[in-house]
């Protein structure tokens, strides 16, 4: 006869299925991003959830295009306000309750495996990062959430018991939304009404300038070279590329070790030749084109929260 027993699974044990916090992420504070930038009205307005989770369970849902800098945010959140972190994938989940664990036999015993999301959860001023929300193998398996994302902020499994939310800790969920996307599923209403709701958009041509040439050493002419190409790609209505910081990082990094642009172009597009050659020609023809900065964009970190007092509420 096999006896059930529960157990604890470290996250240097647990297998891709359980949904786990990635070994970076497990329960400690990440390092900030020191060139990070927002809009003035989103930093503000994070500031003010920030606030709001010290007094009341909070979740916040964040959308956007694709490398736009959704996953990042989070992290820079976790990093400034010193929280830990912990990041789940939600991609992988077939049925609810898999966040929690799961059942195995070992040595003629059938164990339940505990994973991270309890301890995670039960941390306090955790961040619990659910990634691509909306794109679980079955939408059934979000379910238990329900009751973890509301104001009661707690939920019963016959193996672990009751779990309560441990004071301060905040969810965010990121998701990319539209038809272009494969495997998405359309959130549920009651799923995402308990979530206060951010978009992300990408950065305008001047902060996303500054941040290729932080981050990988380019020259500002290189930076420009870029910035030229992104807005020929951004506006091409045939081609219909819709290029993400994540992606102009790329071009940048090749750049900063010696590629041409043409070859970083070739490598980081994901273009047919032929069209490939129909942006270079185009480039040589409308090359020097950047865009002003529509809104006023700051650097998202330390010294920002430090100018709390003055920052409008």
């Amino acid at each position: 006869m096999t006896t059930t027993q529960v157990t604890t699974t470290s996250d240097r044990r647990q297998r891709p299925i359980n949904g786990a916090a990635k070994k970076h992420d497990n329960l400690s504070v990440p390092e900030q991003d020191p060139y990070f930038y927002i809009s003035k009205d989103s930093a503000d307005t994070v500031d003010c959830i920030h606030r709001l989770s010290q007094r009341k369970p909070i979740n916040v849902l964040i959308s956007g295009k694709q490398g736009c800098g959704k996953s990042s945010f989070v992290r820079q959140y976790a990093a400034l306000y010193q929280q830990p972190l912990a990041t789940f994938q939600i991609g992988i989940l077939s049925e609810p309750g898999q966040l929690f664990g799961e059942y195995a036999l070992e040595g003629g015993q059938t164990t339940y495996r505990q994973f991270l999301f309890p301890q995670a959860i039960q941390t306090p001023n955790c961040v619990i990062h659910l990634e691509e929300i909306n794109r679980p193998e079955h939408p059934k398996a979000l379910n238990m959430l329900l009751s973890l994302l509301s104001d009661d902020r707690s939920v019963w499994l016959e193996e672990l018991g009751n779990i309560q939310v441990a004071d301060g800790v905040v969810f965010f969920a990121t998701l990319n939304e539209g038809d272009e996307f494969i495997g998405t599923e359309q959130l549920d209403l009651a799923l995402r009404d308990r979530f206060y709701y951010l978009l992300m958009d990408y950065l305008p041509n001047e902060v996303e300038k500054e941040v290729l040439i932080r981050k990988t050493g380019i020259s500002v002419e290189q930076a420009d070279e870029i910035i030229g190409a992104l807005n020929y790609l951004r506006g091409h209505a045939e081609l219909r590329l819709d290029v993400s910081t994540r992606t102009a990082l790329m071009i940048a990094e090749m750049l900063a070790v010696g590629a041409t642009l043409r070859r970083a172009l070739t490598v980081s597009l994901q273009v047919s030749p032929e069209a490939l050659e129909s942006v270079l020609i185009g480039l040589h023809c409308n090359q020097g084109h950047t865009e002003g900065v529509r809104n006023e964009y700051v650097r998202f970190d330390r010294s920002f929260l430090l100018q709390g007092s003055g920052r409008a509420r």
